[in-house]
């Protein structure tokens, strides 16, 4: 016998307005800087770029997650959409990482044959990304304290602004200083921070795709918690899982010593999801009842 249930808080109304502006704003700031950086000949501003369009794709897909959360599951797929942004974030992450490392090779090659930069271009399309990238963090601001994709979404805009900033600052120093190597520094520069972040990025969505148990949870703590509200009876055969980053499941056995009515194992059962929400933020948990199994009963299950 199974038992599911979900705890469902007051939630701030995150809607997908300032999402669409972002979008917009990001898309046109991606494009400027792709043609600026070719006709200005800047591997930083291409580099900037490349890390604007990451943001664009991170805005499409809690965009889109927050479309399809509306939909209701179906029979053909009881989880509904809410997996797909992990797959698209471990893609993005993949390509960003890939191209990275080409923009670091083009950065060390340069350095050995400096290009001459057109830094008034430079200056004003990063002085856009300024802009474009603090108007679009400052409505995202609400939602951020509030949700958490949009709080990544804001993050990375902010980022981008910090970004947008180092490329301003090599501008004005290829200006009035002629340091065009400056270019090849600042690139190397994002695309280190592109690799970093797009690291973690795959790190994160691969472990989720995978399944995988938070890093920040402990099965043994959670076990021997919850043990002090059952009893004698114990858990086994865990599985602890994010479905995504807002939903975390726990589903395991629970090995009675009595033969115990349903109504006593509903109450035991609504004591070991109060543990789960209000110790460990699971929110979705579901307990199979068991008297007198001759199996294994070790936490973890191994065939």
């Amino acid at each position: 016998m199974g038992h599911n249930h979900n705890h469902h808080g007051h939630h701030h109304e995150v809607t997908s307005k300032n999402l669409s502006i972002s979008i917009i704003l990001n898309i046109g700031i991606t494009v400027a800087q792709i043609i600026g950086g070719f006709i200005s000949g800047s591997l930083s501003l291409l580099s900037d770029a490349l890390h604007n369009f990451s943001d664009v794709i991170s805005l499409i897909l809690s965009f889109l997650a927050h479309k399809l959360a509306k939909r209701k599951p179906s029979f053909s797929s009881t989880f509904g959409y809410k997996r797909a942004e992990l797959l698209a974030a471990f893609i993005n992450a993949a390509t960003l990482i890939i191209v990275a490392f080409f923009f670091i090779y083009e950065a060390i090659f340069r350095f050995s044959e400096p290009v001459v930069i057109g830094s008034n271009l430079v200056i004003w399309l990063s002085v856009l990304g300024i802009a474009f990238n603090g108007f679009s963090a400052i409505i995202l601001k609400k939602d951020a304290d509030h949700n958490l994709n949009m709080r990544s979404a804001y993050l990375h805009l902010f980022t981008d602004m910090m970004a947008s900033v180092a490329v301003l600052a090599g501008g004005i120093l290829m200006k009035y200083f002629q340091w065009f190597w400056v270019d090849s520094v600042i690139t190397l520069g994002i695309a280190v921070y592109l690799i970093l972040m797009s690291l973690d990025l795959l790190k994160s969505s691969t472990k989720m795709i995978l399944l995988f148990t938070p890093e920040s949870l402990n099965i043994e703590k959670i076990a021997e918690k919850i043990h002090t509200v059952t009893g004698n009876h114990r858990l086994y055969h865990i599985h602890l899982w994010h479905l995504n980053d807002n939903e975390l499941h726990f589903e395991a056995h629970l090995d009675c010593q009595e033969n115990i009515s349903i109504s006593e194992f509903n109450k035991i059962v609504e004591e070991i999801e109060e543990v789960l929400f209000h110790d460990f933020h699971i929110n979705h948990c579901t307990i199979q009842p068991d008297f007198g199994k001759d199996c294994s009963k070790e936490f973890i299950f191994y065939e």
